[in-house]
């Protein structure tokens, strides 16, 4: 059977080999792992180098877990169980400009630069991530202090994969590779029209 990813130009292996899986091991992740990530993740661009992202972390069985784990809506809940680490991505909505802070119409297009990052290193090293917006906004800025001047923009779940057969029989087939849209349906030469 050919595989459901098939690109339209050559790129390099690791963009479509890196998946969002759901089914984890549990296997605790080493800190000099976790932080390779958001190392990773600190080197994105960002507009005027003000690199709105900022990370909440919490690995499992730890005393932090709890609280991060809770904010997670119950059908992520079913199965983030298993994660070894789940991350906040927020990010700063204003940036400075001279001495006056103003909105940043950029902060989440640069977070979600350091979450591609983080997402590429986590592939290199083995591990596999998965980004969620099925979380509880308010339940993140309570449990976690997140200032009201940051938008949170995901939770991550990042552990070793898992086999597909550890899911509940609904998510099991979600576990394979998903295709994508021809790049000619979304790229545009000169014009939109």
């Amino acid at each position: 059977m050919s595989s459901p990813r098939q690109t339209d130009h050559a790129v390099d292996p690791l963009f479509i080999e890196r998946t969002s899986p759901r089914s984890f091991t549990g296997e605790p992740i080493p800190d000099e792992t976790l932080f390779s990530m958001f190392e990773a993740a600190r080197w994105a661009p960002s507009s005027s180098n003000v690199q709105p992202w900022r990370f909440v972390y919490a690995k499992r069985d730890t005393p932090a877990w709890a609280a991060l784990f809770e904010t997670l809506m119950p059908f992520n809940q079913r199965w983030c169980d298993k994660a070894s680490a789940l991350v906040v991505f927020a990010s700063d909505l204003h940036m400075m400009r001279g001495a006056d802070r103003i909105v940043s119409p950029w902060h989440a297009f640069d977070t979600g630069a350091a979450w591609m990052s983080f997402a590429l290193q986590a592939h290199k090293l083995g591990w596999a991530t998965h980004g969620m917006g099925g979380f509880f906004n308010d339940k993140v800025r309570a449990n976690l202090h997140v200032p009201d001047d940051f938008d949170i923009n995901a939770v991550i779940a990042v552990g070793k994969q898992g086999p597909a057969d550890a899911l509940p029989d609904d998510l099991k087939a979600r576990e394979e590779p998903t295709p994508r849209r021809p790049l000619a349906e979304s790229l545009f030469h000169g014009s939109w029209k």
